[in-house]
């Protein structure tokens, strides 16, 4: 497995190694002691989610707060997305800097994204299945997000405005201005 940090620290794109013949293909999509390796510390996976949505359909940004945030693994198993991470963590240099990887049944790739982070992805496929770990368990009043159109943030999700499809939660969701309020006093 090859692990690239990101410009977020702790954020990696993990590629695996792909074995394929006549049969098809095999990889690992999750191994401990690597994982150990690559972050410094073992994460222990609590939760797994996985979600289809259609083309244009953009979910996020979204995050746990406090103690009941979460670090995840995200992949694709079915057509393709851009994965979108934003680093909140209120020391850090790069707080508000986004990074943004395109995820796919063919690449393979998966990104960890650790705690502290907003989190969505956008479909740019006639269909995706995404699936995800979690090393904490949901928490509805641990929630929190920002609209993921949101100007301040200017993320490309590569989806024409027109064609965009989000849930009424994510449309109504507050500005990037008014969660740094919230979150860096």
């Amino acid at each position: 497995m090859n692990a690239i940090e990101t410009k977020l620290k702790g954020c990696f794109i993990l590629e695996p190694s792909v074995f394929e013949d006549e049969r098809g293909y095999f990889f690992e999509s999750y191994n401990e002691n690597k994982m150990e390796q690559i972050l410094g510390y073992k994460p222990t996976f609590v939760q797994d989610n996985q979600s289809k949505s259609s083309y244009g359909v953009i979910r996020g940004l979204h995050m746990q707060a406090g103690e009941h945030s979460q670090a995840k693994l995200v992949r694709v198993v079915e057509g393709a997305v851009i994965d979108v991470a934003v680093d909140v963590r209120p020391d850090s240099p790069t707080y508000g800097e986004a990074v943004a990887v395109e995820l796919s049944a063919d690449n393979k790739r998966q990104l960890f994204i650790p705690r502290g982070f907003l989190h969505g992805f956008s479909v740019i496929s006639d269909t995706a299945v995404f699936f995800y770990k979690c090393d904490n368990g949901y928490n509805k009043e641990s929630e929190d997000g920002v609209n993921p159109i949101d100007a301040d943030l200017n993320i490309d999700w590569q989806i024409p405005a027109e064609k965009m499809l989000l849930s009424d939660k994510d449309k109504e969701a507050q500005s990037f201005a008014n969660f740094k309020a919230k979150n860096l006093k």
